[in-house]
């Protein structure tokens, strides 16, 4: 926490650790942090702040939540164990994806998350400011609530804000903020675009289209949710936000699927419930897709972004689905198990993630993401040390999210940074390429289920 330390200087990163000296310094100037980023805390300040229905939404697991339970049971397996005596004073954070494509300011980010709207007014454009200023790769849903161009305006904005919006740790060891050549050293991180694939082949390539054209530099395709998961608190509200006319606007804004509105006699303006209702049955229709289905969409979007621009699969638990899109070409997969929201009674994300990257974790050009359950930096650890090379969060952002809108994510994600580059420090590892299985000791795959909801 020595805010004077000659090392700073040397890091290719901020200090990110500092955010937590600012927080301790703010009784100073008699203010407080603007929340406790606790995941309890965090999930009990945003359920007073939402409707019965957003919360529901954003809280509802498919069936008991067992896989969600799963999730959490599978970090818990893993313990890590510290190394002392190592010069961590130069640490990075900073790592770089796709064999050194794109630097980011930490092996973390925006999980793709649908409808931010119904958290805040701000919805996607505030979480897509924030990680832009940050140097962390964002996420856009296609169920996202704003039009893909102004999302990816609004992490332009963020990326060349990020010089100034970093000016604010405190360097200098007097507990006021000043710019430093620190707030320098974040770099322009890349935008990925998360494909839900219409039944509707032209709308698909449009889609695509429009996130090439807003500056989204690598695609995922989710093939874990053509339909919801059975949600029993969702469905007993009756609880389907696109249903009552909320969410619609990326589709609104597609010149194809205006024709198809047109065609049905919609007008969104007029009848928003009809125009949502057409949208989302048109992207999460209940239609399965195949491989060669996939394959084909990953062709489409190296044919209008470029060959260069990374297609992954997210929604991947199985051993043999990560070696068949590794066999087919694809530049990497996400192992997820969509927070335990689809499918009730399967395994723990973490638990598949150690299994896929024992069979495909060394294969060339092909990168291991994780997603599901995190909800700290010891648990991005965790998954980095069992070979992912990149990390999703969800929930905690959109936490933030509908406590105080953008400076809320701002907060969420500073203080995951300030954990992880503590964390780096106090468990004596000096870059994120350090980070191996040599830091965990590891139980067995033996759990005493409970038969009741996870409380995060």
């Amino acid at each position: 926490m020595d805010a004077k330390s000659p090392h700073i200087k040397n890091r290719d990163t901020p200090p990110w650790g500092l955010y937590q000296r600012n927080m301790f310094w703010r009784y100073n100037d008699r203010e407080l942090p603007p929340f406790n980023t606790h995941p309890d805390v965090l999930e009990r300040l945003a359920s007073r702040k939402l409707s019965q229905n957003g919360w529901l939404y954003a809280s509802s697991n498919a069936g008991l939540s067992h896989t969600h339970l799963a999730n959490r049971q599978a970090f818990f397996r893993h313990k890590l164990v510290p190394r002392q005596l190592v010069d961590t004073n130069e640490r990075s954070t900073r790592t770089s994806l796709f064999d050194g494509k794109w630097e980011v300011s930490a092996p973390f980010g925006i999980a793709p998350v649908g409808i931010n709207k119904i958290y805040h007014d701000q919805g996607e454009l505030a979480v897509a400011k924030a990680a832009g200023e940050l140097g962390l790769v964002y996420s856009l849903s296609t169920a996202g609530s704003f039009p893909i161009e102004d999302v990816g305006k609004a992490n332009e904005e963020g990326r060349a804000n990020r010089f100034k919006a970093n000016e604010n740790l405190d360097v200098d060891g007097d507990g006021e903020s000043g710019g430093n050549e620190n707030s320098r050293k974040v770099p322009e991180a890349p935008r990925f675009f998360q494909l839900y694939m219409p039944h509707d082949d032209e709308l698909t390539l449009s889609l695509l289209k429009r996130a090439h054209e807003s500056g989204f530099q690598a695609c995922i395709l989710t093939t874990d949710t053509s339909q919801l998961g059975w949600r029993h608190d969702d469905v007993a509200t009756s609880n389907y936000a696109f249903y009552r006319g909320i969410g619609g606007e990326l589709g609104f804004t597609d010149p194809v699927f205006q024709k198809r509105m047109a065609e049905s006699g919609i007008d969104p303006q007029k009848d928003a419930v009809r125009a949502a209702t057409l949208w989302i049955d048109t992207i999460w229709h209940g239609r399965a897709w195949s491989w060669e289905k996939a394959v084909w969409a990953r062709e489409k979007w190296q044919e209008i972004a470029g060959k260069d621009k990374p297609f992954l699969i997210k929604g991947i638990q199985s051993v043999k689905d990560a070696e068949k899109a590794a066999d087919l070409g694809f530049e990497g997969v996400v192992v997820s198990n969509h927070a335990g929201r689809q499918v009730d009674g399967a395994v723990g994300s973490l638990d598949a993630l150690e299994s896929i990257v024992k069979a495909v974790g060394e294969r060339c050009g092909f990168t291991v993401m994780f997603d599901s359950g995190v909800r700290g930096a010891a648990d991005v650890m965790k998954a980095l040390a069992l070979g992912a090379k990149f990390v999703f969060v969800g929930r905690l952002w959109i936490w933030g999210l509908t406590i105080m809108g953008e400076e809320g994510v701002r907060h969420v994600l500073r203080s995951l940074l300030a954990d992880f580059d503590i964390l780096m420090n106090v468990m004596g590892v000096r870059s994120v390429e350090e980070i191996d299985g040599g830091l965990l000791e590891s139980g067995p795959r033996v759990y005493g289920l409970l038969n009741e909801k996870s409380k995060l």
